[in-house]
């Protein structure tokens, strides 16, 4: 099966931003809140289909990037997934603090892009984790 990806975003041009680079190498969902996020991942395994990859917007309405990052790893956790098998979880925000960073790989993310990012970012982000997709040309 080929590579399948949740972008998690409440901002429409974000998540077009990635759809846009994304969707012409992967099976990629949406997710508009972090309720939403958590709910598309339960799926996903429950159609034996997991995200390979996934892009969480930090601050959103319902529940944030960092409460829904907690839940997909402790879901993950409670299905004996080994690590090699999780999903890689990029979180995206426009604040690049250092306790929101930290406290976002603490919650076991892979990643962490600041907004604005460039589709150069997004590219060499994805082939740091290992994927080899990006934008046709």
């Amino acid at each position: 099966m080929g590579v399948r990806i949740l972008i998690v975003d409440d901002d429409f041009r974000s998540r077009n931003f990635l759809l846009n680079i994304l969707a012409h190498s992967a099976k990629v969902d949406v997710a508009v809140t972090g309720k939403e996020a958590v709910d598309a991942v339960k799926a996903a395994h429950a159609a034996k289909s997991p995200y390979s990859l996934i892009f969480m917007d930090v601050w959103m309405p319902e529940k944030d990037g960092q409460v829904a990052l907690k839940e997909i790893r402790q879901f993950e956790q409670s299905r004996s997934i080994l690590a090699m098998d999780k999903s890689k979880i990029i979180m995206t925000t426009g604040s690049g603090d250092a306790q929101n960073v930290a406290a976002a790989f603490e919650n076991q993310c892979d990643g962490y892009l600041k907004k604005p990012y460039t589709e150069n970012e997004v590219v060499a982000q994805l082939v740091e984790l290992g994927f080899s997709i990006g934008k046709k040309r």
